[in-house]
């Protein structure tokens, strides 16, 4: 009687589920990754109120967010970022330690995605001679490839060429980047491709830049309602070529001479918008999303980057520029239900680091912030090697707070380099502005759990970082008194946005502590793909609706 009972209920359940199956996703169509170069975490928050309900608000509100979100790696710039993103890695392992570094090698100060090897495609520059070549790991779009036999599209598309190139891997389909100056094309490699398609020549045919730089960028709306930003007139913003003041409004059409032309458009809010037009023009022009195969497009905005550069954190020009982009995060999000439908894409939107207030301003408010003569540091330097090895040539370069010793030259003068290389590392924190330094021995041979000194050792590259690493004070920046930079591994570059959307996630929010590298993993999870090969992140679990 039991047994019959049981095989009943038994019968009863299982015709019930198999009449009220749970939902299953099926992959995306596309994914889109969305990077916002140095947009802060607090630009959600501090611009909310102003946000219409179709960009920004639309994923917040029906996507998941990621409110405690930071990079996990020093140093914080564009090239590492973007590629710190797709490998789910840092740079102790996918080998992409700045934008511009020292190659001990060559002994000549290298850029990351420059190869000589292949030529421009679009124009009769040089601009294009570019390649993946410096990225030693996968990223989440090799893996998409390699997952599907090669099959579906992965592009890469920015103003900038590492933010094109260095997302989309080894593999790509295409990397597009845009060529200002009297030029006013987007352009490639020929790591890519022998020719442009003629879509993309359509499109640079249609010289949708021009329209864009005979105007006068005016504030969105009454400058007066710009509350969240200092006032448009101070003394801590660098002016546009030819205006006297930093102030709105800006006549672009008459300053575009002065300022490049038609890479006048990169650092004004017109330049997001151009980027929106042509990643319409991509998902159209390559069909993206309209085959069994997941397609993914790497969107990058540099406009954010340029203008926060020259302008600022607090400035009304980066206030105006993410409420204008804002917008066109609508527009683009609107397209996509349209050409990709909705529920067939899924997408992130994160930033590759984010940016200091301007020292100088801190400096006005009391708060400590600092700037630093890298000529007097160097000279400080060999201050040190004369006092202690009676040598001015033991240096080979200082760059991006690291000093390489010249290994040959310790060597003929009998000198042991890690007792040279410790020496500078106990001495140079006497100079003002640095901070804290370690030697490449020491992070070869010392693991640091966590904090900044962990950030440090996870942009440590043992192939190609300098013998010496130096972190300086918070609030300290190289460059002049106006404008604002980044690079650091404190909190006002590392916290950024992420956000997940579409396909496959969650709604929701958290304020869990989590790293930029676990984006990649947490898509290739989505995805049911491998990893890329030098995964340090974790899969995001909270985030996906499975």
């Amino acid at each position: 009687m039991k047994k019959a009972t049981f095989f009943l209920l038994s019968s009863i359940i299982l015709f019930s589920n198999c009449n009220n199956p749970k939902p299953v996703n099926k992959k995306p169509k596309l994914v889109v990754g969305i990077v916002i170069d140095q947009m802060r975490y607090d630009y959600l928050t501090r611009y909310a109120d102003r946000y219409g309900a179709g960009g920004f608000n639309r994923i917040l509100k029906n996507g998941f967010s990621l409110e405690n979100a930071h990079y996990n790696y020093i140093p914080t710039y564009t090239a590492v970022g973007h590629t710190s993103i797709y490998t789910g890695t840092t740079p102790s392992n996918h080998g992409i330690i700045s934008n511009n570094w020292y190659d001990k090698y060559l002994k000549e100060s290298i850029y990351c995605v420059d190869d000589t090897n292949y030529k421009t495609i679009g124009n009769k520059g040089s601009v294009g001679e570019k390649s993946p070549k410096r990225l030693y790991t996968t990223t989440v779009t090799d893996q998409l490839h390699l997952a599907q036999n090669m099959q579906g599209k992965t592009i890469g598309i920015s103003i900038k060429d590492r933010s094109a190139i260095l997302p989309v891997g080894h593999t790509a389909n295409a990397a597009y980047w845009y060529d200002g100056g009297n030029e006013n094309k987007w352009i490639t490699s020929s790591f890519y491709m022998e020719e442009l398609p003629s879509w993309v020549t359509e499109f640079n045919n249609n010289n949708k830049a021009d329209a864009y730089l005979n105007t006068t960028w005016e504030t969105l709306h009454d400058i007066k309602t710009y509350t969240q930003s200092r006032s448009d007139n101070n003394i801590f913003e660098n002016n546009l070529k030819g205006q006297e003041k930093p102030v709105f409004p800006k006549d672009l059409k008459k300053l575009r001479g002065q300022n490049g032309n038609f890479s006048l458009i990169k650092t004004v809010p017109a330049g997001n918008t151009y980027t929106v037009d042509f990643a319409k023009a991509v998902i159209k022009g390559e069909q993206l999303g309209k085959t069994k195969f997941t397609d993914f497009l790497a969107v990058s905005f540099s406009s954010t980057d340029y203008i926060g550069h020259r302008y600022g954190v607090a400035a009304v020009e980066t206030e105006d520029t993410y409420l204008r982009l804002d917008k066109d995060l609508e527009d683009f999000f609107n397209f996509l239900d349209t050409e990709v439908g909705k529920g067939n894409y899924t997408l992130f939107l994160t930033a590759d680091h984010a940016a200091v207030h301007v020292p100088s301003y801190l400096q006005s408010l009391k708060i400590p912030a600092h700037y630093m003569s890298t000529k007097e540091f160097r000279d400080f330097i060999l201050e040190i090697t004369q006092k202690y090895f009676n040598s001015k040539e033991l240096i080979e370069n200082v760059s991006n707070y690291q000093i390489f010793l010249d290994k040959a030259k310790i060597e003929s003068l009998g000198l042991d380099l890690n007792v040279v290389a410790q020496k500078l590392a106990d001495e140079v924190i006497n100079f003002d502005e640095i901070y804290k330094a370690v030697t490449a021995r020491t992070l070869q041979t010392t693991h640091f759990t966590d904090g900044i000194m962990s950030s440090l050792q996870n942009g440590y590259n043992q192939k190609f970082s300098g013998d010496v690493l130096m972190i300086p004070n918070p609030a300290t920046l190289t460059s002049g008194r106006k404008g604002t930079s980044h690079g650091s591994g404190y909190s006002y570059d590392t916290h950024v946005p992420i956000i997940f959307y579409g396909n496959g996630i969650k709604k929701g929010r958290s304020s869990k502590k989590y790293d930029i590298t676990d984006i990649a993993p947490t898509i290739s999870n989505l995805l049911n793909i491998e990893a890329p090969n030098g995964t340090s992140g974790k899969v995001i679990e909270e985030v996906l609706d499975k």
